[in-house]
């Protein structure tokens, strides 16, 4: 058994606790990482709040550098940088995962923190660590000249957007539009802007007009402006809907083109609909999540040749109490990162 070192909260409670983790000695496939850096996400927060039932490592997209392999993994060495994102394996077996939608496995995909490794049973625990252990097959290079810490966010809040992109065939000809512009809508903004498509940030207020134009939009549209709903009305062919609180998803649908689709990212709970707003315009309500491997790499691929990274604020992990107070006030743009390297004090990797 390994050890290391991390952020760990007791059940029942959201304050992280810096204390000794274990992680499980390489299996044949397995690389073990020391984590650099890891972003903070939404989820974290959330799961921070929600979890009762066991010790929860919060942590799911990181970048690190290899420092071992198992005797089976070819594909990384030590000393190579990698990301891994928030699915660290899946069944490899049900139709999903033969087509590389890994995500969507049918026996649901082991996650990076708050899972159930599928061989021993154990709680996976995450990257707000120094060292993770992965599947090799789950871990990705990282694209040559990126900034390491600006890479790691792209392992969720960018895959989550890169993916439904993707699917619906945002490029050029296409108008995009992307509700929200925090860590997951600034990223829309930039990969749709990138794919070649004509790109729209719709905002509540005119405020983060300049952040848009900054980031390659071509248009902000207010959307408590009934004047410029009125006539943006029917115009997207694809709108990437990030708003992580409840919201009424009536008036971005009124601004759907004939056959096209919102793509409802943010908030995940409960949403109604009515059948009238997607049956004028046979316009399409959809969602997902996350990223197969086949696409995770097509991103990276992508990025490194664009030069995309998301735009992060890096913190030592010691303030992840503070980064996690601000996140919930929405003051970070966009994506706040934890620099791990302030664990080597204390940190025993065998």
């Amino acid at each position: 058994m390994r050890t290391t070192t991390g952020w760990q909260a007791i059940p029942g409670g959201a304050e992280l606790r810096r204390t000794t983790l274990a992680r499980r000695d390489l299996r044949p496939d397995d690389i073990a990482v020391r984590v650099d850096y890891c972003g903070v996400c939404h989820t974290d927060l959330h799961s921070l709040h929600a979890h009762d039932d066991g010790p929860l490592v919060p942590g799911h997209e990181f970048t690190g550098v290899v420092t071992a392999a198992g005797p089976e993994a070819t594909r990384f060495a030590p000393g190579d940088p990698v990301a891994v994102g928030n699915i660290v394996d899946s069944c490899g077996r049900c139709a999903r995962c033969r087509r590389g939608m890994e995500n969507f496995c049918t026996e649901f995909p082991t996650l990076t923190y708050g899972g159930t490794d599928r061989h021993d049973g154990s709680p996976t625990l995450g990257a707000y660590s120094r060292e993770y252990v992965v599947r090799e097959d789950f871990a990705y290079p990282v694209p040559g000249g990126l900034d390491p810490a600006a890479v790691a966010p792209l392992l969720c809040a960018g895959i989550t957007v890169w993916e439904p992109l993707r699917a619906l065939g945002a490029g050029p000809g296409t108008r995009v539009a992307v509700a929200g512009l925090g860590g997951l809508g600034h990223l829309a903004v930039k990969f749709a802007v990138a794919l070649g498509a004509e790109t729209t940030v719709l905002s509540r207020s005119a405020d983060k007009a300049r952040d848009a134009r900054r980031l390659g939009a071509h248009e902000l549209l207010v959307t408590t402006d009934e004047a410029q709903l009125a006539a943006a009305a029917d115009r997207f062919d694809v709108i990437i809907d990030t708003i992580s609180a409840p919201h009424d998803v009536k008036p971005y649908l009124g601004l759907v083109a004939l056959d096209g689709t919102l793509s409802h990212l943010g908030h995940l709970g409960t949403i109604t609909v009515e059948a009238m707003d997607l049956l004028v315009g046979r316009k399409k309500l959809s969602s997902a999540g996350s990223g197969g491997r086949a696409e995770t790499a097509a991103m990276l691929e992508f990025c490194g040749r664009h030069g995309i990274t998301a735009d992060v604020e890096v913190v030592p992990s010691a303030a992840v109490g503070e980064a996690l107070d601000r996140l919930a006030r929405n003051d970070v743009r966009y994506r706040f990162v934890l620099d791990l390297s302030d664990l080597d004090d204390e940190a025993a990797l065998a």
